[in-house]
């Protein structure tokens, strides 16, 4: 009787740690007081240095973020929609909305962080009008911001769009006059725009503000024109999978984002080159 006794003690003490070890390893989870973890896709620059100022801040939240650097626009929606990552940062409004369409992604816009004003760089000019008749004009080769240098050059004084195109949708066929004559290569990919300026190709480059930035130029300081963020449509935001648009992980990844230490981390750090969104 005295060893089935001990037999017993040992295999109620035996399930009483194993019912233990799996409370434990419960606590360790997801659960609501837990951190949690996000994996952010971003450009490079400015939006992975951003993040980078954010992590403590998250982290004083419960929130552990990772940050996955792409190079390219396409990589970080296809990576946002197989859900290799939670979200992604690198896009302005009108580029998401023209991949939402043509993708048909079930995305949704979270909140926007900052304006990567665009810039035109040349190494033969110092201003717009000292560009010379017939001048060619380079840009990227993404549609979305084909409308933004268009109606940024319209601004300046160099083309006249068609009154009834929508300006964030012109193309160089909605050009209504160009006294300059003004010729436009459309086909170079957005991150090698530096490289061609750099090689002192065409007369003048548009250069988005990331690249530039990641290129060592300042756009406040070399750009001959730098795109006016006054109304500006073309902010950066957070984008996620429309699934997780009340997730409160990324409300409060938006929420610090657009708090006043990021901000002004934003101006110190990129002196106009990038500016928050108001």
């Amino acid at each position: 009787m005295e060893l089935k006794k001990k037999l017993s003690f040992i295999l109620v003490l035996c399930f009483t740690l194993i019912l233990a070890a799996c409370g434990s390893s419960e606590d360790s989870g997801s659960g609501d007081g837990d951190e949690k973890k996000l994996t952010i896709g971003a450009s490079n620059v400015p939006h992975a240095e951003i993040l980078e100022q954010a992590k403590p801040l998250l982290k004083e939240k419960g929130i552990d973020l990772e940050i996955e650097v792409f190079t390219d626009y396409v990589m970080p929606n296809k990576a946002l929609e197989d859900g290799s990552i939670d979200a992604n940062y690198f896009q302005h409004i009108p580029y998401f909305e023209q991949q939402v369409a043509d993708n048909e992604y079930d995305f949704a816009n979270a909140g926007g962080i900052h304006i990567e004003p665009i810039g035109v760089y040349s190494k033969k000019y110092d201003s717009l009008e000292d560009l010379p008749k017939g001048a060619e004009i380079i840009m990227s080769s993404s549609v979305a911001d084909h409308g933004r240098i268009l109606s940024m050059l319209e601004a300046e004084g160099l083309i006249t769009l068609k009154e009834d195109v929508e300006k964030v949708k012109a193309t160089v066929d909605d050009i209504a006059e160009n006294p300059k004559n003004l010729k436009f290569k459309t086909d170079i990919e957005a991150p090698m725009l530096t490289q061609v300026y750099n090689n002192d190709e065409g007369d003048a480059v548009l250069i988005n503000s990331n690249y530039a930035i990641d290129a060592d130029l300042v756009p406040s300081e070399d750009a001959i024109a730098l795109e006016s963020p006054e109304d500006n449509p073309y902010v950066n935001i957070i984008a996620i999978r429309t699934e997780d648009k009340d997730n409160e992980a990324v409300k409060t990844l938006v929420e610090v984002l657009q708090s006043e230490d990021i901000q002004n981390f934003i101006n110190e750090e990129y002196k106009g080159s990038v500016i928050p969104a108001k």
